[in-house]
């Protein structure tokens, strides 16, 4: 097959200064205009990732999404480049799916409900403080939640090394996010000293991860432990080795870096939608207090749905060519599936628009069309932990507060670099319940 035979969509073709202003500042409304504009699947050159075929049909991403390792293989340039060489962002093909195939394990099972207790701890620990009668965004909230249960759960951190890692990954990950999206644009923009502080960061977090595995492996009790810190160290691929102290590094940073905000935004979504959804709240609440789950089970499946803290997951084509449905994209490319828009898309989800969590009440979305954590053989590998994750946060929130429903209009998108979050923060008003 010679290039004249490549069948690209059409698409986007803007000065590249332009495309870049628009891709930083406007990437979910020029996204969306597109799809108006040119039909379900489109073509952008990217500032970051270069040429790009964006889909949002579901059809072509299960293709996507089912094509083997010999055909696509990772975005590039990818996350790994804030992340470390062994993060899951930057492996491909045999090395992935030996990494995947190790650190599977940890978030499923019987070690999942010792995480719980942890979650629901960090959660009291820090809603004991929450103001009453008074307006305060929940991020900050979920941010400090989430982080210390990973820091517990995953790094198996505590004393000293829990408040070092509590203080550095807070500016680590927010500089990281930021560079993701900007960092192949840094000498244009004068990053350099951003790059500079956040190496100074990783220098630190790698001296103090380094400290942690040698507490764990001189810990007799190893064996007893649960943290995924301490599975890492006693997990051996399929020849008997051992993973790298570097690729453990890497490793925890991914999951820090991957779980930490998304959850915690997610969650701050959550309760912007719920406040204002009387109705929903008022059987939420409901719910906590009978000891179910199913409703607010679907309930973050819709937050998701209508609002997906990351826009776009994607693959590059290795092969000389991929065909996906009637387009021939030639190697080099990389094929983005549009989160934001395929969660949007009518004939999947009628009355898209519509924040309306009984359309998942019994009915499971299709890991397809439904895409927040990714699909194939890339999809995120703490999903598992980030749904239960949530469901206790809320689920603790719920039986300790009432929450104030609001008519005030829904809060704005908001970028911080790599994730969407709500403009202010997902404001509540709450008052401790008393029968808690």
């Amino acid at each position: 097959m010679t290039h004249t035979e490549n069948n690209l969509p059409p698409g986007v073709s803007l000065p590249r200064p332009l495309m870049i202003a628009a891709f930083i500042f406007l990437r979910r409304r020029v996204v969306r205009l597109a799809r108006k504009r040119y039909g379900p699947t489109f073509t952008m050159d990217l500032p970051t990732l270069g040429p790009s075929v964006f889909l949002t049909d579901p059809v072509l991403i299960r293709q996507l999404f089912t094509t083997g390792p010999d055909l696509i293989g990772n975005t590039q340039p990818n996350l790994g480049r804030v992340l470390g060489p062994g993060s899951f962002f930057n492996l491909d093909g045999e090395d992935h799916r030996r990494q995947r195939k190790l650190l599977v394990p940890p978030f499923h099972g019987r070690r999942m409900k010792a995480y719980e207790s942890i979650i629901e701890e960090e959660t009291l620990r820090e809603t004991a403080n929450w103001p009453q009668g008074k307006a305060f965004p929940t991020l900050p909230s979920t941010m400090r939640i989430t982080l210390n249960a990973i820091l517990r759960a995953v790094f198996g951190a505590e004393g000293a090394h829990f408040t070092a890692l509590r203080e550095l990954l807070p500016p680590m990950v927010s500089l990281a996010s930021r560079l993701a999206i900007l960092s192949n644009l840094a000498g244009v923009l004068g990053y350099e000293r951003a790059w500079e502080r956040y190496r100074g960061y990783r220098r630190r977090f790698d001296a103090i991860v380094s400290e942690l595995i040698s507490a764990a492996e001189s810990d007799p009790d190893l064996d007893l432990r649960e943290d995924v810190l301490s599975l890492m160290l006693q997990a051996r691929y399929d020849d008997g080795a051992a993973m790298s102290h570097s690729d453990i590094g890497d490793q925890l940073y991914t999951l820090l870096a991957a779980g930490h905000e998304t959850t915690a935004t997610t969650l701050a979504w959550a309760f912007e939608r719920i406040r204002r959804h009387p109705a929903l709240l008022e059987r939420l609440v409901r719910e906590a207090d009978e000891g179910g789950s199913e409703l607010r089970q679907a309930t973050f499946i819709e937050v998701q749905r209508t609002r997906p803290v990351i826009d776009q997951t994607g693959r590059r084509v290795k092969a000389e060519h991929l065909k996906l449905g009637e387009w021939i994209i030639p190697k080099g490319y990389n094929v983005i599936a549009s989160i934001g828009m395929v969660h949007t898309n009518e004939s999947v989800f009628p009355n898209a628009a519509a924040f309306d969590p009984d359309r998942f009440v019994g009915a499971p979305p299709d890991s397809y069309s439904w895409i927040p954590f990714g699909g194939g053989t890339r999809r995120c590998i703490g999903a598992a932990f980030a749904t239960m994750e949530m469901d206790v946060v809320l689920r603790t929130v719920l039986r300790c507060f009432t929450i104030e429903p609001t008519s005030a209009a829904g809060e704005r998108w908001h970028s911080r670099g790599v994730a969407f979050a709500p403009a202010k923060g997902g404001k509540v008003v709450v008052h401790r319940r008393s029968r808690a």
